[in-house]
């Protein structure tokens, strides 16, 4: 006889099952054409923010070689029933969105798979497909979230001991401690932007030969 408990587990186990293959079953086909090589394919709908030439940064995802206006979309009621804010896309960043909790972003993202499957028809022949789907040709990627603050963890070795190296010498790279807890220091959220972003870095400090002062 299966106890409740027993029950109760499999059950959980079932649930956890539909959610994976719900948004990554590898079977599914996009009614979108998708290259087979892509990064995007429907199994994979990041998202993002992005802008064009006549849109401000608003929230999309990525599918194949194109990218869809999540805006449009939610004026449009393909989110209808999924109790999302008013302008909750209409946004520079992802953080109001991110922070309506897991659950909520996995089921728009699961809404997104469903609209863009071979079989449905709700997004492939309504008029708003137009606006919606635009080609990353014609897109640029911003920054997806505003980063107020963050901390950078020594989770490699090789870099740990290269940074060890120049502070001290190799054979005294690694500090007693750093297998043995973790090890972290404050970063500069300047420092990340978008890929592709021209940056100015520092060459130090040097002295030149017969010159009293040193030059930055």
């Amino acid at each position: 006889m299966i106890t409740s408990e027993v029950n109760e587990f499999y059950v959980r186990i079932k649930n956890v099952i539909e959610i994976m293959i719900k948004a990554n079953n590898p079977a599914l086909k996009s009614w979108l054409g998708v290259p087979s090589d892509s990064d995007f394919p429907i199994q994979n709908l990041p998202f993002g923010i992005f802008k064009t030439d006549y849109l401000s940064p608003v929230a999309g995802v990525a599918i194949g070689k194109y990218v869809l206006d999540l805006v449009c979309l939610h004026e449009h009621g393909f989110f209808d029933g999924l109790g999302l804010p008013a302008g909750i896309f209409n946004q520079k960043y992802l953080n109001s969105f991110i922070g309506l909790g897991k659950k909520k972003t996995r089921e728009v993202r699961e809404r997104i798979s469903e609209l863009l499957q071979h079989d449905n028809e709700e997004l492939r022949l309504n008029v708003a497909r137009e606006l919606a789907i635009i080609p990353m040709a014609e897109v640029e990627m911003c920054m997806p979230v505003m980063i107020p603050n963050y901390s950078d963890f020594y989770s490699s070795v090789e870099h740990a001991t290269n940074v060890g190296t120049m502070f001290r010498d190799p054979k005294n790279a690694l500090l007693p401690n750093w297998k043995h807890l973790p090890v972290a220091y404050h970063g500069r959220a300047s420092s990340i932007v978008v890929s592709g972003t021209s940056i100015h870095r520092p060459k130090g400090q040097n002295k030149i030969a017969g010159c009293r002062t040193a030059r930055i």
